[in-house]
């Protein structure tokens, strides 16, 4: 089991408020499979795995559709990193690993 799988309950700190999300990561090798859910909603993510960070694409449909690049980084059950949206900027996110 690589550093990274596991579930994570996360914090994005973003203009509308705080956003939790809970994300759920497989690796295989170089790259990741699994889930997102939110109060944004939820949906199958994938990406790839370099070291013990992670970098994947959210599509979110609330309050506007959008892409969102993430990347974040395991170290122990912590996560840190950010999330990209476009026009709008980066905002932190922090997360611990629940399972």
């Amino acid at each position: 089991m690589a550093d990274v799988d596991g579930s994570w309950d996360c914090t994005v700190k973003s203009p509308l408020g705080d956003q939790n999300l809970t994300l759920t990561v497989q690796s295989a090798g170089d790259t990741f499979t699994g889930t997102a859910a939110g109060a944004m909603g939820s949906g199958d993510v994938e990406g790839t795995v370099s070291g013990n960070t992670l970098s994947w694409k959210l599509q979110m449909t609330v309050p506007m559709p959008m892409t969102l690049d993430c990347e974040a980084t395991a170290e122990g059950d912590t996560l840190t990193g950010t999330v990209g949206a476009g026009a709008f900027g980066s905002f932190p996110l922090s997360g611990k690993r629940t399972g």
